[in-house]
């Protein structure tokens, strides 16, 4: 594995050798943060997100970590929402549901799911009222520069385009600065509605990790990370910049191809 700090303030990088040493790597990092939190604060606050990101999470339903982690004091969330039933194939609830949630031992009035029998945006506002109560009693960390709350890790993957959570590259969502959970109901990438965390909100968390796979997202990586000058399109991923918390890109070989100054020996 190669670890690199990024000078120009993009984070950490990690570019792993396969998928099976991201996957380790990955879960090493989720039970050492769960682990710091559960002791400073007895409790450890996580936003998931959708795609391969819970594949990627695997390992955590395999010894030690499914021995080791204390699930009990996970309080789970998530980044962003398909505003589909829970069932229904699309739903990142049904997703890390299946993946992972059911394999460990969550506490199930622990686990946040939006609420998918009304419109996109009552299911963003109602969202936004369950973290807001969640605040309220600390469950949910709150920044002290500003009254967004402060999860303890949001974890995002990225599109080839370079959208994060269901923030798409000139979306007016971008823009959201007042609330903390918005939706769309004109995704470009099916199904159009869907709820997500503002930029705001994921700035403000504790640790931010982006996990790219694949070469496919080579392009959109560099163009998240290196610096490209005034002419390249700003990228979701690039506006993620946590305010006073640490950002760590775990990347594959492939997804990481196209950074600059990067050798890989062969």
């Amino acid at each position: 594995m190669a670890v690199s700090e990024v000078s120009n303030g993009r984070g950490e990088l990690r570019i792993l050798e396969n998928l099976d040493e991201l996957r380790t790597d990955l879960a090493d990092y989720i039970a050492e943060l769960s682990e710091a939190a559960v002791k400073q604060r007895g409790v450890f606050a996580i936003a998931l997100s959708g795609g391969s990101l819970i594949d990627l999470m695997g390992k955590l339903c395999e010894a030690p970590y499914n021995k080791t982690v204390d699930w009990a004091k996970w309080y789970i969330f998530w980044a962003d929402e398909r505003v589909v039933a829970k069932n229904h194939s699309d739903s990142n609830y049904k997703l890390a549901k299946d993946g992972l949630l059911s394999k460990v031992s969550v506490v199930p009035s622990h686990v946040h799911s939006i609420n998918d029998s009304v419109s996109a945006e009552e299911a963003a506002d109602d969202y936004m009222f369950v973290i807001r109560q969640l605040v309220k009693t600390r469950m949910v960390s709150v920044s002290d520069i500003s009254d967004c709350p402060k999860f303890d890790l949001i974890l995002l993957g990225m599109g080839p385009d370079g959208h994060i959570a269901s923030l798409f590259p000139n979306h007016a969502a971008l823009d959201e600065t007042d609330e903390w959970v918005t939706f769309i109901i004109d995704s470009p990438k099916p199904p159009p509605e869907r709820i997500t965390f503002t930029l705001p909100v994921i700035n403000s968390a504790s640790n931010v990790a982006m996990v790219v796979t694949g070469e496919s997202k080579a392009e959109a990586v560099h163009l998240a990370i290196d610096d490209t000058g005034p002419d390249c399109p700003l990228l979701p991923a690039r506006l993620v910049q946590p305010t006073k918390g640490k950002l760590v890109w775990f990347l594959d070989k492939p997804a990481a191809s196209k950074l600059d100054g990067l050798q890989f020996s062969e």
